[in-house]
């Protein structure tokens, strides 16, 4: 298993930028496909972005495309999630997710581990 932090969340601006990342260890990080999700209150946790283990195959939601970023460092045991151009329904607490794998994982049972999450808000 592989442990992961997320870090980087806040209170933004509409129109504005953050960069959330996730530290992992335990494991070898670059045997591990990655992913973003994100959960409001009350709803499910819903697929933000992914990369794959060598980080030059990436996807996203249709919300995000165009606007958030996932990339990773496995000399740093990390992956990033660049948000610009943030919006009031991006609020949400975004979770970083890894498996061993060498594709993208877009589902929640894709995954099996998990970071405890960062809270992300964007005022109006």
């Amino acid at each position: 298993q592989v442990q992961l932090v997320e870090s980087g969340g806040g209170l933004v601006q509409a129109g504005n930028s953050l960069r959330l990342s996730c530290a992992a260890s335990g494991r070898t990080f670059s045997n591990y496909a990655a992913g973003w999700f994100r959960q409001v209150p009350g709803k499910e946790r819903d697929f933000v972005a992914a990369i794959n283990l060598g980080g030059g195959v990436t996807y996203y939601a249709d919300s995000v495309k165009g606007r958030f970023t996932i990339s990773r460092d496995n000399a740093k045991n990390k992956v990033y999630l660049q948000m610009n151009s943030l919006k009031p329904e991006d609020t949400a607490v975004y979770y970083c997710a890894a498996r061993r794998g060498s594709y993208y994982y877009i589902l929640r049972s894709d995954y099996d581990n998990w970071g405890q999450g960062t809270q992300v808000t964007v005022s109006s």
